[in-house]
């Protein structure tokens, strides 16, 4: 059995759908969790999303049990956090760093991101279909 790929969401991704949809899209963190499901197939996956940067910090320490690869929107904390930053160093896995706008054709304030530094992969601009990109993406990282 293969060990889950860590799909975890940052803080304001449960508003997907509904916040700034010109800039975010229509498309619901619920139908963002089912496209990940049905991408994986029969590979385990473990979607989660929340507010809180110390929830975020205890999941990649979770994975770095028992996942075998992270995705990982941190939204605003790609910014701010070396806390998330410092856990996901641990991880001997690889780490696809998603974000569903172009982080680089926004205000200079999104342009550096501490996650970048531990990423394997960035993923950036695509959407919320970037998300099935970063599943069959992983899926080929861990398989080598």
């Amino acid at each position: 059995m293969n060990k889950p790929i860590y799909v975890l969401n940052g803080p304001n991704l449960n508003r997907l759908g509904k916040r700034e949809p010109h800039i975010y899209g229509k498309t619901t963190l619920a139908e963002v969790e089912s496209m990940c499901r049905e991408t994986a197939g029969d590979w385990p996956v473990e979607f989660r999303q929340s507010n809180r940067e110390y929830e975020l910090v205890d999941w990649i320490h979770e994975a770095i049990d028992e996942g075998s690869a992270i995705i990982i929107n941190p939204a605003a904390y790609s910014f701010t956090s070396i806390a998330i930053l410092d856990a996901l160093k641990m991880f001997p896995g690889p780490i696809i760093e998603l974000h569903i706008s172009n982080i680089h054709r926004r205000e200079a304030h999104y342009h550096k991101s501490y996650v970048s530094l531990a990423a394997t992969a960035i993923i950036a601009g695509l959407g919320a279909r970037g998300y099935a990109t970063a599943i069959r993406s992983a899926i080929e990282l861990v398989e080598g």
